[in-house]
């Protein structure tokens, strides 16, 4: 027999027992290490990604219920565009809408003394179209001006407004208003591409 064994069964009791324990320690150990522990790893990760795959699922299953909603607003969204685009006129109506602008003041009753389109200033997605505007009448012929203005179906404003020459003759107050007419025209991709190109960083 082997000395070493035979010296093992030689030693006493408690000896024997203690060494046993210790030996099922490190047997207990290292099945816990080598094949327990990376399969609880492996379980907690497994878990974890089903939590998140339920969470994208009732996320997925909600929006699938919501559908005809996003649906129905998307296409509000795009009437609601189709709208706003609609008093952005392009390049090409910008002369149509000025001659409207002329027209509207003359038939206010006003004489146009000075209708100077001045340079544009582009902005993210739409350019301003500002014109100097001079006109003479009464108060009543700038008045009915401002109002169809206002009711034009494209967006323009009045502003900078300046009263002068304020007169009275044959029973009526004439005067002569300065002012500055902007309205606005929708940028193409590649003008609003440029457009943001050149702003300061």
């Amino acid at each position: 027999m082997d000395p070493q064994i035979e010296k093992l069964l030689k030693l006493p009791t408690k000896q024997k027992v203690a060494l046993l324990i210790l030996l099922l320690l490190l047997e207990g150990a290292g099945i816990y290490y080598g094949l327990l522990r990376p399969r609880i790893q492996e379980q907690n990760e497994l878990k974890t990604r089903h939590e998140e795959l339920q969470k994208q699922i009732e996320e997925n299953r909600r929006i699938a219920n919501n559908l005809p909603r996003f649906k129905a607003e998307y296409e509000q969204l795009k009437r609601d565009l189709d709208n706003a685009l609609t008093e952005l006129p392009n390049q090409k109506e910008i002369p149509s809408l000025l001659t409207s602008i002329s027209n509207v003041g003359k038939g206010a009753g006003l004489d146009f003394l000075l209708f100077r389109p001045k340079p544009e200033v582009p902005k993210d997605f739409y350019a301003e179209v500002p014109v100097d505007i001079s006109v003479s009448g009464t108060f009543f012929n700038v008045a009915d001006f401002f109002v169809a203005v206002g009711k034009l179906p494209r967006i323009v404003n009045i502003n900078n407004v300046n009263f002068t020459d304020i007169k009275e003759s044959g029973g009526r107050t004439t005067l002569k208003v300065n002012c500055l007419a902007t309205t606005f025209r929708f940028l193409d991709a590649k003008e609003a591409k440029n457009a943001n190109a050149k702003k300061p960083k």
